[in-house]
């Protein structure tokens, strides 16, 4: 995934009216989290409310939800570790954006150059603040992490993150559609394990040597 995701970003056409806002917004963002107070209230109302959702899709039910500045929690009936690790790899105010203006143009017919600026100044702007934030929660010592495990936390994010990506960007892109994606995903899957195969070998040979 991290390969083919690399090659999609390679073949990045997006076009100028769609790449200058959505770059916009993640230098605001990038700005905004430097410069001003860290919004973090914001970030972990997301975070839990994130938790409960993804509890509510597996069928489970959500008893408690608390959220401060300082950190927040979630009483849930059923937990798994997609439920555990779904905030770190779910953008979801990225999502109330798409929701926000696919509403807004069946509704209130939102549609002309300026909408589709706005729309892509918001998502930029929204998924750098979880990119940014996500980051440096994860600085501290977080519960949802240490009870996976570093490694399968650590591959379980990216993977998730790469997703959401590699499911979104053909929808921003020119000449990219999901089953040109899926064909990155295979060649990188492929190439992945060409390259393990390999340095299984090499490190092989070299036992075999230091044994000789």
């Amino acid at each position: 995934m991290g390969r083919a995701l690399f090659g999609l970003i390679q073949f990045a056409g997006m076009s100028d009216t769609t790449f200058a806002p959505l770059m916009a917004g993640v230098g605001c963002m990038f700005l905004i989290y430097h410069w001003v107070p860290k919004p973090m209230w914001i970030y972990v109302f997301g975070h839990e409310f994130t938790h409960a959702t993804a509890t509510m899709a597996f069928g489970g039910r959500v008893t408690g939800l608390k959220v401060t500045s300082d950190g927040g929690h979630v009483l849930v009936t059923k937990d798994n570790f997609i439920i555990t690790l779904a905030p770190y790899f779910t953008p979801l105010y990225s999502v109330a954006v798409l929701v926000l203006f696919a509403i807004g143009r069946v509704i209130w017919d939102w549609s002309g150059p300026w909408v589709w600026g706005i729309f892509f100044w918001a998502l930029g702007a929204t998924y750098a603040f979880h990119i940014l934030l996500t980051w440096y929660i994860l600085h501290t010592r977080q519960p949802d992490i240490t009870s996976q495990g570093y490694l399968f936390s650590g591959v379980i994010i990216f993977a998730g993150n790469a997703l959401i990506l590699l499911l979104g960007l053909p929808h921003l892109m020119n000449g990219i559609d999901m089953w040109d994606v899926c064909k990155l995903v295979q060649e990188g899957t492929v190439q992945t394990f060409r390259d393990i195969s390999g340095l299984v070998a090499v490190i092989s040979n070299a036992c075999n040597s230091a044994l000789n």
